[in-house]
């Protein structure tokens, strides 16, 4: 089976199936497991990969505006990796292609691929998407397993952090302008013995005013950039900081924010995301687990 994956989340689902060999094809921002970093890419973005934060999301804004694609997908080359599946997205045309946007090259196509369409919007929806992808690749017994594996991962976190009282933690997708980390996120706060004030389970990730950060104020304060790593997203703290009130905020003055590589722990929905939920409820509740690693403080990019 040839397998064409359009979004990152669905390559290391893949991967973590073990059906690298299988995948012919991923996208412009596919970048985990190594494996799949010499693979041919179907995608690109219009985004210059120079544009700052504020930047990228005016592009985001004008190009919702005006009805544009933000990537384009070489059709004569999804045609040449003849893919059997295809795994498209309907969650975010922000973060990767759409699945309209996937089914609208497909007329275009000699081939006629199958199109598993992924829409997850809670953890669980995540392990639910391992099922799926693993059923249509032949593999569910497969799936099931890694699926249980993952829970017991997830189960070892909720013991530890049982009977501590929750903290209060703020993750920002987005820090200019700030943003709130929706969906799945704040199901990995709960799970890490946190709660999220500014976002909803479930909800999509949302535009911030400033004043509800400090209204918030939260006791652990999280930078978790939407596709970026540590670095990236550290080029956006003069910024943060010059926000008024940033310094009376609970989480600045006990230095408890740190700073997440966002593409690879919190933004895509694949099981990367019991990695961050273990790192932080290390990050929430120091000890909790002394063998655990934590989320990196800001305090140490900083010296």
């Amino acid at each position: 089976m040839n397998i064409v994956s359009l979004l990152p989340s669905a390559t290391e689902i893949v991967a973590a199936l073990g059906l690298t060999e299988n995948l012919v094809g991923v996208t412009h921002s596919c970048d985990f497991p190594e494996s799949v970093k010499d693979l041919p890419r179907v995608t690109s973005t219009v985004i210059p990969k120079e544009a700052t934060s504020r930047q990228i999301d005016q592009a985001v804004k004008d190009s919702r505006a005006q009805g544009a694609p933000l990537y384009e997908i070489d059709i004569d080359l999804l045609e040449s990796l003849a893919p059997d599946l295809l795994i498209t997205q309907g969650v975010c045309d922000v973060c990767a292609v759409c699945e309209m946007q996937a089914l609208a090259t497909l007329p275009d196509m000699a081939l006629e691929p199958r199109v598993l369409n992924l829409t997850p919007h809670r953890l669980q929806d995540v392990l639910n998407d391992v099922v799926l992808v693993g059923r249509a690749a032949g593999i569910e017994e497969r799936a099931w397993k890694l699926v249980e594996e993952s829970r017991q991962r997830i189960e070892k976190v909720e013991r530890r952090v049982a009977g501590l009282e929750p903290a209060s933690v703020v993750v920002l997708e987005w820090i200019d302008p700030p943003f709130s980390a929706g969906h799945w996120t704040p199901d990995v706060v709960e799970l890490a013995g946190g709660f999220e004030p500014l976002a909803k389970a479930g909800a999509r990730s949302r535009q911030l005013q400033w004043e509800e950060v400090l209204q918030a104020d939260p006791e652990v304060l999280v930078l978790a950039c939407c596709g970026q790593g540590i670095d990236r997203a550290m080029h956006d703290w003069d910024y943060l900081r010059r926000q008024p009130g940033f310094e009376g905020i609970r989480a600045v003055a006990s230095g408890s924010v740190f700073v997440a590589d966002g593409a690879a722990h919190f933004s895509r929905p694949s099981l990367r995301l019991i990695d961050a939920l273990e790192l932080l409820a290390e990050s929430v509740h120091p000890r909790c687990n002394p063998e655990a690693r934590s989320l990196s403080r800001v305090s140490s990019f900083l010296a």
